[in-house]
């Protein structure tokens, strides 16, 4: 079939699906992902191995977008008042999903150190993509939206640093290779911080570019370029393109004086690409997964989504957060994706004695978390109190600017009684 047309289905189907999810009061994303999964190999069979390599480039623009767009949550001005409390929840809830998914496949189900280790290393990382969309979705604002992205974002660095320190561990463990400690933790550091280097050196030539820009078109095709070039050198360099372009998105977003521009050039281009992302990445999931997984699959999935709420609400706790934050940030953690799966071509090269085990766990959460992990998001903003919070800031806003116009009516009314008292 021609590849213009399979693409158009594709989002077709991923915007008929979100309508449907729409109609049962549920995400958007959740409606993508559960319509693509009907074109995968569990039904019609529409998209194949062949497709999904053929739209990587899509799955790439779509994961960099959202980690540039992730970058301008981190308002340095805002991040001096939570920073603090946004690395100790973050680290936190990492180091509860790491302990509680490596206790389970060690202590519960026997398994060997370098699998347990390198598995619990896994279910670190966040996929940010269906909670943002989630958050764009129902015009979410307030304490709990503005810890999540960061949280997110802190995240991944801290994810890629646990599988490094992990996948050394393993190694070690099974005697395949000899690490010096300097060694297991200097990689996962180079890696992160040339992704940072990266990103702060593409983020300033954007700065300086859009300062003279003008022309929204020019501004939007220069930002897609850089992205682009971000994503590609983070490819050939061995580098996190997500890590790149959080960066190259804080720095504009610290840097340039109207960054909000040219993030809203870049959204109002990139939702078909995200419709396209969310369907393909639903139809790449197989239900035969469940006959593989077993136990061992289900246990994993309640072991991440119990380490990550545990760690989260005592983190938020001993930093004495918003209750909402509290109680409610563990809920929008829950997707896995993006990065958990990168992981697995790394398993696949190093650790091939265990790769198909692992691959078969991380994709049958992958395909747990990713289409009931937007539900929960919702769940999360809406216990909170922070659907259509953008609106309510509008709202006020508005009635803020009457009211000091009411306030200039009066003391010119007052002003001309005085006067015709005279």
């Amino acid at each position: 079939m021609d590849l213009l047309l399979k693409i158009s289905i594709v989002l077709l189907v991923g915007i008929i699906g979100g309508k449907v999810a729409g109609i049962f009061k549920l995400p958007n994303v959740s409606g993508y992902l559960v319509a693509g999964l009907f074109l995968g190999p569990s039904f019609f069979k529409f998209i194949g191995g062949d497709d999904l390599n053929t739209f990587s480039v899509i799955n790439e623009l779509a994961l960099a977008a959202i980690a540039f767009n992730i970058g301008s949550e981190f308002v340095i001005k805002d991040m001096l008042k939570l920073g603090k409390s946004i690395v100790v929840i973050t680290l936190m809830e990492v180091i509860g999903a790491i302990f509680i998914v490596f206790s389970v496949m060690y202590y519960l189900f026997n398994q060997p150190f370098a699998f347990s280790i390198v598995i619990a290393s896994m279910s670190a990382a966040t996929a940010p993509a269906a909670t943002l969309l989630v958050m764009r979705q129902y015009k979410a604002h307030g304490p709990l939206t503005k810890t999540i992205l960061p949280v997110v974002a802190l995240d991944d660095v801290f994810g890629i640093m646990a599988f490094g320190i992990a996948m050394s561990l393993a190694k070690i463990s099974i005697g395949k290779q000899q690490y010096s400690v300097l060694q297991m933790f200097s990689e996962p550091i180079i890696e992160i911080s040339g992704s940072l280097l990266l990103g702060l050196i593409l983020g300033g030539l954007l700065v300086i570019i859009a300062k003279k820009s003008t022309g929204r078109d020019n501004l939007q095709a220069i930002t897609l370029v850089t992205i682009g070039i971000a994503t590609g050198l983070s490819k050939i360099l061995g580098l996190s393109s997500l890590l790149a372009c959080i960066m190259m998105g804080t720095i504009l977003v610290n840097y340039l004086h109207k960054s909000k521009r040219v993030f809203d050039s870049i959204n109002d281009f990139i939702t078909p690409v995200y419709i396209l992302f969310f369907t393909l990445a639903g139809a790449s999931l197989n239900l035969s997964t469940f006959k593989t997984v077993g136990l061992m699959g289900i246990a994993y999935v309640f072991a991440r989504a119990g380490g990550k709420m545990l760690g989260a609400f005592l983190g938020g706790k001993s930093v004495k957060a918003d209750p909402m934050i509290t109680k409610n940030l563990g809920l929008a953690l829950l997707p896995q994706g993006g990065i958990s799966i990168g992981l697995i071509v790394l398993v696949r090269q190093q650790l091939p004695e265990y790769a198909v085990t692992i691959s078969t766990i991380i994709m049958f959460s992958v395909l747990i978390y990713e289409v009931s992990g937007p539900v929960f998001a919702k769940i999360a903003i809406q216990r909170a109190g922070e659907i259509d919070g953008l609106d309510k800031i509008k709202e006020n806003q508005k009635k803020a600017k009457n009211n000091s116009k009411n306030v200039k009516l009066s003391s010119n009314s007052d002003y001309m009684n005085v006067q015709n008292i005279e």
